[in-house]
């Protein structure tokens, strides 16, 4: 990724903070986390810097409307060098960031309490739930100024990043790009593969292809779950056998770089639907397709929600599986949409209005318990100046083209 790109990041930050203020983001997330796996890191902490390392402070400092950016690293360590690895250079993190001002973690208290002499406000990345929890690094620097500087203001940076980060730069787009296209190859190399066998099974094709491929890891734990399975939402099992007969969800996704994918899709396990499959089928891609109609600027999470629903009252009563618009909720069951990123469930305002460049998952479902029937269509969509783009539009998704390439594609 370009530095520019993060440049742009701090600025986001900078531009949102009081006057006479701090703002730290730590690397690593909680002081007993020692992995060495460096994708990692904290995702605030990453979106600042484009460094992936762990221990690292990024600081940001705005003094009478003066801006200013610190990241703290470690120096080399001959020890840590044989063991784990390196840590980067000043030179190396300084051309990955683009901040100027390098400098090493001995540093940071010292010019931390010269700082805090000189500002009202300082903004720490607590995580959800952290808040009263003294494990984490953040928390301890928290009752630390309360206790010493009681006359400085502790502020959650959560919502100033939340804000920062739901409109994506045009970098952090092509990753997701990237992550998408691997994301198909996985699931491409299900299909070739797919017969009846456990889930498990099933599920080691996406792995194999998407490490190959180049994916640096995965947006989250893969979901595949056959016949009934799939009317839990979020059934993680993933050992049971997949039948003839069956239709199977998959939600998955490999991330690069930190960028996410969020992908869902069914398909029959034998490369057939049934009738009445492919019924509840369409039904639901139908309401993707309206969603993808009706997103744009301005318009809320909520108000794509509605149009599933909406569009569901009059579906299943035409097919007689509801008779009151009401029970919808039966066998749909969850929200529409989510904005993707840095993490899946990537930070926002869930509330606020749509705006152009933002990204979101558009995920429509439908679960029948009593016929062993959970269908799931997923692709992640953003938004543009006069409404939506389908990102993940290369993933094949219509009864069609579906059944089409499992008869061609069958090994």
């Amino acid at each position: 990724m370009l530095k520019e790109c993060f440049k742009d990041h701090r600025l986001k930050l900078l531009r949102q903070m009081e006057d006479n203020s701090i703002l730290l983001a730590f690397s690593r997330r909680k002081e007993e986390s020692l992995t060495n796996e460096r994708y990692n890191v904290n995702r605030n902490y990453f979106y600042l810097s484009g460094v992936l390392e762990f221990d690292n402070i990024v600081l940001l400092f705005k003094r009478n409307g003066k801006e200013n950016e610190i990241i703290y690293i470690n120096p080399y360590d001959e020890f840590k060098a044989k063991w784990v690895g390196a840590p980067f250079s000043k030179e190396k993190v300084e051309e990955l960031s683009s901040i100027k001002e390098v400098r090493y973690l001995a540093d940071f208290k010292w010019d931390l309490d010269s700082l805090l002499e000189k500002c009202n406000t300082i903004y720490l990345d607590f995580e959800p739930n952290e808040i009263n929890d003294l494990i984490t690094p953040t928390e301890k620097l928290a009752q630390d100024i309360k206790t010493k500087r009681p006359w400085v203001n502790v502020k959650n940076a959560r919502p100033l990043f939340a804000n920062a980060r739901m409109i994506k730069h045009e970098e952090e787009i092509e990753e997701m790009k990237k992550a998408i296209h691997i994301t198909r190859l996985g699931i491409e190399n299900i299909l070739v593969n797919m017969k009846e066998s456990y889930e498990y099974q099933l599920e080691s094709y996406f792995d194999q292809a998407i490490k190959f491929n180049g994916a640096t890891g995965y947006a989250f734990a893969t979901i595949a779950a056959s016949g009934k399975n799939a009317t839990c939402l979020h059934y993680s099992d993933n050992d049971s056998i997949a039948h003839d007969g069956d239709l199977i969800l998959f939600d998955l996704g490999s991330s690069v770089n930190m960028y996410c994918s969020d992908i869902s899709r069914t398909f029959p396990v034998n490369g057939k639907f049934t009738e009445r499959q492919k019924e509840i089928y369409n039904i639901v891609l139908e309401a993707q397709k309206k969603v993808f109609e009706a997103a744009k600027p301005g318009v809320t999470i909520r108000d794509l929600q509605q149009v599933v629903v909406k569009h569901y009252e009059k579906e299943l009563q035409r097919i007689g599986l509801i008779k009151d618009p009401k029970e919808v909720s039966k066998y749909y069951y969850h929200g529409v949409s989510h904005h993707i990123g840095l993490d899946c469930h990537d930070l926002s305002d869930h509330f606020a209005p749509l705006k152009a460049g933002e990204v979101i998952s558009n995920e429509p479902g439908l679960y029948i318990e009593e016929e062993g029937i959970g269908i799931r269509i997923e692709d992640d969509m953003m938004i543009t100046e006069d409404g939506s783009l389908c990102l993940s539009q290369e993933i094949l998704k219509t009864v069609e083209d579906i059944e089409a390439f499992m008869a061609k594609n069958k090994r």
